[in-house]
């Protein structure tokens, strides 16, 4: 298994990832974006969460990005069964045209 020499690498790489894919409905993209904003704070103060970072594209503005890093499988569930996220996801679906999440995990460390 490949070992990263940074310690900051090798610590993003060690946990369970979601790659979030979403694009907005044609009007919506700056109310998506705003939800996805209001999203940070209450989930990186979630124990079992390492890091969550939203992105929007820079040539569509309608599409956006969202990388999760979870200290394991379990804290994605705990997410998922959040407050905070499940009010998000009754805001947010109406918005979209598309949502799709796909865990991984890390095979290099």
């Amino acid at each position: 298994m490949t070992q990263y020499p940074d310690p900051a690498a090798a610590n993003l790489n060690d946990g369970f990832v979601v790659a979030i894919n979403i694009v907005a409905k044609e009007g919506e993209a700056d109310a998506v974006a705003d939800i996805l904003e209001r999203l940070i704070a209450p989930t990186m103060a979630e124990e079992g969460v390492k890091f969550f970072m939203p992105y929007r594209s820079p040539t569509d503005p309608n599409a956006f990005f969202v990388y999760e890093l979870y200290r394991g499988a379990d804290g994605w569930d705990a997410h998922n069964e959040s407050a905070h996220f499940q009010s998000a996801v009754e805001e947010l679906l109406p918005k979209v045209e598309l949502r799709e999440r796909v865990p991984f995990v890390p095979y290099a460390c």
